[in-house]
């Protein structure tokens, strides 16, 4: 943790405390980097993943961009995250296949599958039978409910 020092300050709410001596701790950057929850975002399309990533990091979370689900694994080599969130529908491999991936090589990262498509229950399906069962939320995502879902212990 950063050091303490003493330091005058004013607080808005108890004026009567002008100039008093209080404890003042300066946040370890390091320290605060490690506790961020690391978001890994997927979406063939670029402005959907670049717009999430922007607004996670806006929020608290340290969050990346992959734009196909092999970039993706390549990049959670790396970067390790604690949440996958991904398209279900992409070409070369889908959101499915990443989250089995995932699964296998990331066990205690979570999951969370998004599509706009309606025609994506056998690609569903086809995990479901395999023994993989993600959650899956519809687009359009409003920001909020993201932020909300990825704030819940996972």
């Amino acid at each position: 943790m950063g050091s303490l020092e003493s330091r005058s300050m004013y607080v808005a709410d108890n004026p009567s405390r002008i100039g008093q001596t209080v404890p003042w701790r300066e946040d370890d950057p390091v320290q605060a980097q490690r506790e961020r929850r690391r978001v890994l975002i997927v979406d063939d399309q670029k402005l959907i993943a670049d717009s999430l990533v922007e607004i996670l990091g806006n929020t608290g979370f340290e969050a990346l961009a992959a734009y196909d689900g092999w970039e993706a694994l390549e990049i959670a080599r790396r970067f390790h995250p604690d949440w996958l969130l991904s398209d279900v529908l992409m070409p070369r491999i889908n959101g499915v296949e990443l989250a089995i991936a995932f699964r296998n090589t990331h066990p205690k990262t979570a999951i969370l599958l998004f599509s706009g498509q309606a025609g994506i229950s056998e690609i569903l399906q086809d995990g479901k039978n395999r023994g993989y069962e993600f959650e899956l939320i519809a687009k359009p995502i409003h920001p909020l409910r993201i932020i909300e879902r990825l704030s819940q212990q996972q």
